[in-house]
């Protein structure tokens, strides 16, 4: 049977790892056992992910020298539709990832460190995760607003001295990505995750659409009516992703999937 690990999606030049939820649980599962241990760096992708990656070259470079970046949202599914004909495998969000990855994974001693968003926000992420997931052990948590390269530096070894084995970065797009790609010869942890907004949902400050609404693909509808900032984001932004996807189609590969391995 061929081996989904290698199957992948161009989307504006960026590969996107077309997997079933089921392939990327077991994909990390295996990650965070891996030796040596080096930082494998997996990123999310979303409509506005990849505007930003069109808009700066070097945004879309870190994408790139991501290990593996997972398609994430109804854009992706839009996109994969125009350019091969069918939609991605599955919905691989970092929302629903990371809880079912915790949840498979439990009482094996994993350890994990959250880094990333306010004060007060990471606090009340990281009570949450202690108590919705009592099968890995907090090893620590930090805000995210960091000053300096030698307050950088000294995350990174309290990172390191915590010895997880999984780094959730929730620093939105793209500073997450840019702070993993930053340090990531510098950290000694198996895999190191961008997951966005995961920690305003873990804090309270956010909540789920309901289930129906996630099946439909319409998320972003809920997430801008929480969150009205976001409208240029979505309502422009959206157009604007399936405009250059339209453009992007000249001289596309019909083939759903491109044979080189990932990173």
């Amino acid at each position: 049977m061929k081996d989904g690990m290698d199957e992948k999606l161009r989307v504006l030049g960026v590969e996107i790892a077309d997997m079933t939820m089921e392939e990327a649980l077991e994909l990390v599962e295996r990650l965070l056992t891996a030796e040596p241990v080096r930082a494998t760096c997996i990123y999310y992708a979303n409509a506005h992910a990849l505007n930003l990656a069109c808009d700066d070259a070097n945004f879309r470079g870190v994408l790139r020298q991501a290990n593996y970046v997972f398609g994430d949202g109804t854009g992706i599914r839009w996109a994969s539709r125009m350019l091969y004909g069918h939609p991605p495998k599955d919905n691989v969000n970092g929302t629903d990832f990371t809880p079912r990855l915790f949840e498979r994974t439990a009482g094996r001693g994993f350890r994990y460190y959250l880094l990333g968003n306010t004060p007060d926000r990471i606090e009340r992420a990281a009570e949450y995760a202690e108590q919705e997931f009592p099968g890995w052990t907090l090893a620590g948590y930090h805000h995210g607003y960091l000053n300096g390269e030698e307050e950088h530096a000294a995350v990174v070894s309290e990172i390191n001295d915590a010895r997880p084995h999984l780094l959730l970065v929730g620093m939105g797009n793209p500073i997450q990505e840019y702070w993993i790609a930053a340090n990531r010869r510098r950290l000694m942890v198996p895999v190191c995750m961008g997951i966005g907004g995961l920690f305003d949902y873990w804090s309270g400050d956010l909540t789920r659409a309901p289930s129906w609404v996630r099946r439909l693909g319409h998320e972003w509808v809920h997430l801008l009516l929480r969150q009205p900032r976001k409208f240029q984001r979505y309502v422009a932004g959206n157009p604007k992703f399936l405009a250059r996807v339209t453009a992007s189609r000249v001289g596309a590969p019909r083939n759903a999937y491109m044979s080189q391995t990932l990173h």
